[in-house]
């Protein structure tokens, strides 16, 4: 009786131990899809990935190289350019100045920025600037649409963005940006500056697996509200829990940023057209709710999403981009449908 009792017992045990280790296997089960996928990832994959949850870091991994032509491998703590995702970052510059009273969305831009002799700075609003619904195509050339009746990404609206950023605060957009990266403890995270390169990757341009150097980058002191901010993947996802938690605006500020203002379509984030606030997407037609942008320019490319209902953040960061358009963010897509399918978007 008593050997029949140790031997039941022991099963019990070997049928607990087993079950526990299937379900750690089925919780983990994203991050070993990722690792496989890389491995097979065609275009390779190069960069950084990221996945966090309630301020914890539960997947940080580096695949490439830092430099192609040295093999020099990238660290956890690399340097991207992460270009379009500045735009939310000059967003928030603009609502802190508007907590600040000196800054009125509904205003023309011709109040801030009173040097522009185009007629359509006195129709054009701040709000339009931010939302990508101004009709500007061209600072120089008259405007595509009635302001607020359309939607037209680019970047001339928030180079715009940034100096009425440096207009209200008497500051340059460095100054201002690095401030508040120093408050958050961003601390490898600054406005491009090329006497700054610290750890910032060579940026590729791959074509069929063969990489290019960006020699010259596209970021110019004039446009650093559009796509001039140099960061990592960990001080992204600080970005985003400060962000998306209330840290840096007051909660009426940061509904203004996820509003849907307007609406666009883009590939990475499906077929139709989703919600658009102040530079960040709001999709709701995919399997889970989710914000995010994407970035791409200098041979970098950058996606930055947050899952609002998990508290998870996925930030990927690569220092190349495809010269086919097709294959734009092919390795992100694909890492976005891994995590789609986790049970870690479907629990808090």
């Amino acid at each position: 009786m008593n050997a029949t009792f140790r031997f039941s017992s022991l099963l019990f045990f070997i049928f607990l131990f087993s079950n526990c280790n299937s379900f750690a296997q089925k919780k983990d089960d994203y991050s070993t899809k990722i690792d496989s996928f890389i491995k097979v990832a065609d275009p390779k994959f190069n960069g950084v990935i990221l996945i966090s949850q309630n301020r914890k870091t539960l997947y940080n991994k580096a695949h490439g190289f830092y430099n192609f032509e040295t093999k020099k491998p990238l660290k956890l703590d690399s340097q991207f350019e992460i270009m379009s995702n500045s735009k939310l970052i000059a967003a928030v510059f603009i609502l802190l100045e508007v907590e600040k009273g000196k800054v009125n969305l509904q205003d023309p831009i011709k109040k801030y920025l009173p040097e522009l002799t185009q007629t359509w700075a006195d129709s054009v609003t701040v709000h339009q600037l931010l939302n990508h619904t101004h009709g500007i195509v061209d600072i120089n050339k008259p405007l595509e649409f009635k302001p607020g009746t359309n939607f037209h990404y680019g970047n001339t609206s928030y180079s715009l963005l940034g100096q009425i950023v440096e207009h209200t605060t008497n500051k340059s957009y460095s100054e201002v940006a690095n401030a508040l990266f120093k408050k958050l403890q961003m601390k490898n995270t600054f406005a491009y500056n090329q006497d700054k390169i610290q750890n910032l990757t060579t940026g590729y341009i791959n074509n069929k697996n063969t990489y290019e150097p960006v020699k010259k980058s596209l970021i110019t002191p004039e446009n650093l509200g559009a796509d001039g901010i140099i960061s990592t993947a960990n001080d992204l996802a600080i970005w985003n829990n400060n962000l998306h938690k209330g840290k840096i605006l007051k909660p009426e500020s940061y509904q203004l940023i996820i509003k849907p203002t307007a609406s666009s379509q883009h590939n990475f984030f499906g077929k139709e057209k989703e919600g658009y606030g102040y530079s960040i997407r709001i999709i709701e037609k995919e399997p889970v709710k989710y914000l995010g942008h994407t970035g791409l320019g200098d041979g970098f490319s950058s996606v930055n999403l947050y899952f609002p209902d998990s508290d998870v953040s996925l930030i990927v960061l690569e220092n190349q981009m495809n010269e086919s358009s097709d294959l734009f963010y092919a390795s992100e897509f694909k890492i976005k449908n891994i995590l789609f399918k986790s049970d870690l978007l479907h629990k808090k």
